[in-house]
Parts: C-alpha cells; sequence; structure tokens
C-alpha cells in the first residue's frame, strides 16, 4: 500500500528547501555562482523547448523520408513529438523563431503569430508551451512585485556595467513604480536588502502566464491588459502614487513568461496598440498618471485564416503587421501522421473497444483527401500516396512523380478541409453507436456519409466529400479487403511474391539483353518464357507491342536502385508490383470467392475457410468483425 502521509509530507518537505528567501545581496552570490540564472523570457522558453533533445534526420539515409521531404534537413524536437505530428516544418519555424528571440534578434520585439485552419492545433501547440513554462523551474523575483521582476532591476543605471563584468551578463530592463516606492519609503534605497524569493509560473494562478480573450469592440478597457487604478485607495493617496495602482492586467501576470491573445484580430484595432508598445519598446502603460513599466515577456497570438486576411487587408494595420512573426499552421496531409493523431487521442480517452484494421486509415484518408487541392498531373488518391512517401511511378516509364511539383502547384494546401477534430468525433460517435465493442472500416464509412450530409457547408462542398467517401475510399478499401482476404488464404504470399518478382526479373533481363536462362535443375540454357512473363503483364493491360517497352523499363529501372544502393525487391516498382499483386489475386480468386461466399462447404473448403479465419484474427481481426467483413467481402468482392 502507498504511504500517502509520508509522500504528501516528503514533497512539503522538498518544497520548503527548494524555496528560497533572501535578500537581494544573497541574490547576486546565487548569480556568481551560475549566472545562466538570469535569462528574459524567450531565451528561458528556448531553453526549455530544446532541453527534451533535438533528433536530426538526414533524409538521404531514408528512401521514403527522403521523397517527402527531399535533401532538407529535418529537426524533430523530443518536447513535440508525442503530442504532434505532420507539422515539423511548422515546429521548426515555432523553435527557430524562439532561437532567434533568444539571441536578441529582431524577433524578441514581435509577437509569434500562428494562424490556420479550425482544429489545425493552433490552441494546443499554445497550451503545450504554456504547460512546459508551467514545469519549468522556479525564477527569481523582487518580494510582493506585481510584475514579479528581475531581481537586477534594483541595481542603478551608473552601477550596472561593473555589475554586468563581474556576472558575465547584460542587465536589461527598469524597476516598476510600485516597487521603486517600496524602495525609496521602506528600505531608505538600500536595494541590498529588498526581500527576493522565488516564484513559479502557473496557467490558474496567473503567474507568468496571461491570457487575453476576445473583449467586446464595443467595451473595450485596456485594463484587461495593463491593470487598473484602485478607486478605493484613491481617499488615501495622491493620484499619481503608485499605491493607487492595481497592476492586476495581462501583461503584468504574464511578465517574465508569456501572453496569449485568443484570437486576437477579434478585438478591435486601438485596443492592439498596447501589444505594439510591449514589443517594440518592450514597456507597456501603467494605469493612470505613472510612468512606463518594463515588460519582458513572449506574446503569443492565434486567430483563424479568415480573420488574418480581413485584418492584414487594411493597410491602416502596417505598424501591427510589421510586429508579427507569422506562423501557419496547416492540416496534417501525412497518412502515416495522420493515422497517429487518432490514435494519440484514443489512447487519452476511455473508449476500449476493439477496432478492426484499415479503420482509423480509412478515417485518414478520407480527412486527407478532403484536405488536397485538385492536381492536373495525379488523381487525389495517388497524391496522397505521394504525400505519404510511397513509391509511385508513371506507369510506362521509370519517371517518379515529383512531390516538389505537386506542392508548387497547390501553395495553400491543407489551409482549407475536414478538421482532426470533426474525423475524431466520427470516430467517438461510430464506438458509441458499437453494438458489440467493435467497429470497422464499413460502419465508419457509414458514420461519415451521416456526418458529412449535416455539415453546414455548401450542397457541391458536400457532394466533393461524398465523392471521396463512396468512389475512392471505397474503392481503395476494396483493394486493401481484397488483398487481405487473399493474404490470408494463400500462405506465405509474400514469399509467392518475391519469387515471382524474381523469375520475371530474370526472364526481363534475358529478353532485354538477348541472352539466355540458366535451368537450375538441369543446367540446361532456356530462352525466356514468353508466356509467363505476358501472364503478369496481362495484368496491367499491356499489349504483346508494348511488352518489350515494359520489361527493359523494369531491367533498367532495378539497375539504377542497384547503382543506388537500394534494395531490390517485389514492392520496388509500383507497376510490376501491382501487376504480381493481381496475378496472385486472381489465381486465388475464384477459389476464395466459392469458399468465401459458400453457405454449405465441403469438409476441405471448411478447413480453408476456418483456416482463413484463424490468420485474419492473427492480422487484427476480433470474431464480430471477422464476421462482418467477410459477408461484406462475399457481397462487395467478386462480383460476376
Amino acid at each position: 500500500m502507498v504511504d500517502f502521509s509520508k509522500l504528501i509530507l516528503e514533497d512539503r518537505k522538498e518544497r520548503k528547501v527548494a524555496g528560497f528567501k533572501g535578500t537581494f545581496l544573497e541574490y547576486l552570490n546565487i548569480l556568481e555562482e551560475d549566472h545562466s540564472i538570469y535569462q528574459l523570457a524567450h531565451e528561458r522558453l528556448y531553453n526549455l523547448l530544446v532541453k527534451p533533445g533535438i533528433e536530426l534526420i538526414r533524409t538521404e539515409e531514408d528512401a521514403r523520408l527522403m521523397r517527402i521531404y527531399g535533401r532538407d534537413i529535418i529537426k524533430k524536437y523530443n518536447f513535440f513529438k508525442d503530442d504532434f505530428y505532420g507539422i515539423d516544418y511548422t515546429l521548426m519555424k515555432i523553435v527557430r523563431y524562439f532561437y532567434s528571440a533568444a539571441m536578441k534578434g529582431e524577433e524578441s520585439r514581435q509577437v509569434l503569430y500562428l494562424v490556420g485552419p479550425v482544429g489545425a492545433g493552433k490552441s494546443s501547440l499554445i497550451d503545450a508551451i504554456k504547460r512546459l513554462l508551467e514545469e519549468s523551474p522556479p525564477v527569481y523575483a523582487l518580494e510582493g512585485c506585481p510584475m514579479r521582476e528581475e531581481p537586477l532591476h534594483l541595481i542603478p543605471k551608473h552601477l550596472r556595467r561593473s555589475v554586468e563584468e563581474a556576472l558575465d551578463i547584460r542587465i536589461e530592463g527598469d524597476i516598476c513604480p510600485a516597487c521603486k516606492y517600496r524602495l525609496i519609503h521602506e528600505f531608505n534605497g538600500e536595494y541590498e536588502k529588498f526581500p527576493v524569493v522565488q516564484t513559479d509560473f502557473s496557467i490558474r494562478s496567473r503567474k507568468g502566464i496571461g491570457v487575453v480573450p476576445p473583449v467586446d469592440p464595443n467595451n473595450q478597457d485596456t485594463s484587461v491588459l495593463v491593470g487598473s487604478i484602485d478607486i478605493s485607495k484613491m481617499d488615501l493617496y495622491p493620484e499619481d502614487d503608485p499605491r493607487v495602482l492595481s497592476l492586476n492586467g495581462a501583461f503584468n501576470a504574464g511578465n517574465r513568461g508569456i501572453v496569449e491573445f485568443i484570437e486576437v484580430f477579434k478585438n478591435d484595432v486601438e485596443y492592439l496598440h498596447t501589444m505594439i508598445t510591449a514589443t517594440q519598446e518592450k514597456s507597456i502603460p501603467s494605469p493612470g498618471k505613472n510612468a512606463m513599466i518594463y515588460f519582458d515577456g513572449v506574446i503569443l497570438a492565434h486567430s483563424n485564416e479568415a480573420e488574418w486576411n480581413k485584418f492584414k487587408s487594411d493597410h491602416t494595420n502596417e505598424a501591427i503587421l510589421d510586429r508579427i512573426v507569422k506562423v501557419e499552421v496547416p492540416y496534417c496531409l501525412e497518412l502515416n501522421e495522420e493515422i497517429r493523431i487518432y490514435e494519440k487521442m484514443l489512447k487519452h480517452s476511455n473508449f476500449r473497444s476493439h477496432m478492426a484494421p484499415h479503420t482509423i486509415e480509412i478515417a485518414s484518408m478520407f480527412a486527407i483527401l478532403s484536405r488536397l487541392s485538385p492536381s492536373t498531373k495525379v488523381d487525389p488518391l495517388t497524391k496522397l500516396k505521394i504525400y505519404n512517401g510511397e513509391e509511385i511511378i508513371e506507369k510506362g516509364t521509370t519517371k517518379r512523380i515529383d512531390i516538389l511539383e505537386l506542392k508548387e502547384e497547390a501553395e495553400r494546401e491543407g489551409m482549407t478541409g475536414l478538421s482532426t477534430r470533426f474525423i475524431s468525433k466520427a470516430i467517438d460517435t461510430a464506438l458509441s453507436e458499437s453494438e458489440h465493442d467493435c467497429i470497422n472500416p464499413i460502419g465508419l464509412m457509414d458514420v461519415l456519409t451521416r456526418e458529412v450530409k449535416e455539415l453546414s457547408i455548401s450542397e457541391e462542398g458536400k457532394k466533393k466529400y461524398l465523392g471521396f467517401l463512396q468512389d475512392a475510399i471505397k474503392k481503395e478499401y476494396h483493394k486493401m479487403l481484397e488483398k487481405e482476404v487473399t493474404k490470408a488464404f494463400i500462405h506465405g504470399y509474400k514469399e509467392q511474391a518475391e519469387d515471382l518478382f524474381n523469375n520475371y526479373l530474370d526472364h526481363a533481363e534475358a529478353y532485354a539483353n538477348k541472352t539466355k536462362i540458366k535451368d537450375i535443375n538441369t543446367g540446361e540454357d532456356l530462352n525466356p518464357d514468353e508466356e509467363f512473363m505476358r501472364s503478369i503483364e496481362e495484368q496491367l493491360g499491356i499489349t504483346q507491342a508494348g511488352a518489350k517497352g515494359f520489361r527493359q523499363d523494369v531491367t533498367s529501372y532495378m539497375f539504377s536502385i542497384i547503382r543506388n544502393g537500394g534494395k531490390v525487391d517485389y514492392t520496388c516498382y509500383e507497376p510490376l508490383k501491382e501487376a504480381i499483386e493481381k496475378k496472385l489475386t486472381s489465381s486465388v480468386r475464384e477459389l476464395s470467392r466459392i469458399i468465401t461466399q459458400s453457405k454449405v462447404r465441403d469438409k476441405e473448403q471448411n478447413v480453408k475457410y476456418d483456416a482463413m479465419v484463424e490468420e485474419m484474427k492473427n492480422n487484427g481481426y476480433c470474431d464480430h468483425c471477422c464476421n462482418v467483413i467477410l459477408k461484406y467481402a462475399a457481397n462487395n468482392l467478386w462480383k460476376d
């Protein structure tokens, strides 16, 4: 059993030891031992982001990643890797902003603004950064300061250079009016006696993290940002006395940390002018007639693209636009990564129902198809596969379809379409409606169809999405299912495919080079087997006249792979892979169709059917979904 009393007492003891409370002079001695304690907000956050580690992905070492990213060096940050998928470039831009700001570049005086479609992850990214700050080590601050400011602000200007040289740091900022008053009247200017404490960051307690929600444009009050005058103290002190200040605005709370502007451009432009002074001048106005207050914080803002376009179209907003570092957060366009998003969501939920293979894959395919821009070069499903790093080669040639050409064709791709949230809700609905604690692609496609029909979009948009479900995705699922049933029926599917591939390659090479093939059993020299090669080529509809060119293409392509140090197997040349799989499928289609559809099987057929079911269960199906899937296959595949 856990001794909760001991656990609580030990934690309290550790916190008491860790919490520092002393004078400013003691703080200077601590700084002398470790000057890294002194950090501005951007530097602190950058160090926190990269502390878990950075993984450099050299794409030339991975063929799939090479197809997706070209020769770019991709940085994957361990802090983001378990929660954010398919937006590596976006994450690299965000960390690049923090690095430049940490180096005191121009970005340290600019707002980081995330823009993208609904449900793309803008708020989640900012929430993750805020949580990171909450979990960070505490900082030292002047005790009782409403700004929780850096104690070094106590040092007068004439002495700063000496202290900077002694500590090897550069002091930035000035003491706030409230602490300046205390310094003069409580400590007689003896700043070395001013008390210093350790303080942490907290979203709920508004310590180092301020949040600005959209405010009614007709009733905007800057006190939400910079605090106000405490009217109850106006009878006690003059109007310019710092003691009347109530510094509880978002910029006061977020000093040394983060200020988040939610749906930033829903606010009136005049309301945002405080943001300009906070970024460019690193100071904010104090309420009433007091002096400007130094501000050191990261300003994070986000909104949807429609609001951004409306805001930037007004030329009078140039001053604010010039102080913004815009980072787009698009939807994920990589199938494997989209699948991981829903797997993560389901893992964090309490749903424990079984899912048939390809269920999440089908949902993810639909999400990505809705986000892709039309191409003149390929159909949407082929484009999806290319974006997923699959090797797609134009039939009849050895030329790969270039992903960069497809991306150049559609610069705004990923900024429209169905959100992750929409797909996730459809999956939740399918799980909630399940009567057997199991869902499958067929049932999920029905739910998605129903949900699309209820969307508040144009009829044209609905027709487009329903077309993906009822045509492209259903056809692709039929291919997956037919292949899966065939694999379950044929034991050693891959081995048979490799044998067909190697045999075809030997015969095609001999044909192209006009040489003989040596029979491994008799040692006899034989001519290339024309009938065997045609049996595979006919699966692709290649005519007798086109056979010669196809064989030469296959041979030259395989040699190019070998020259580049690649691995040669039956999957490496897409047209030949497709032909081999079709041949294997057609060779058992009739038998598997009979066994799947037959209500009355003989003993031998029963044995084969039971073996097929067992193999499918080994591949992730349960009794219920296996039964549903095989009935569906009997009614929808191998139709006469």
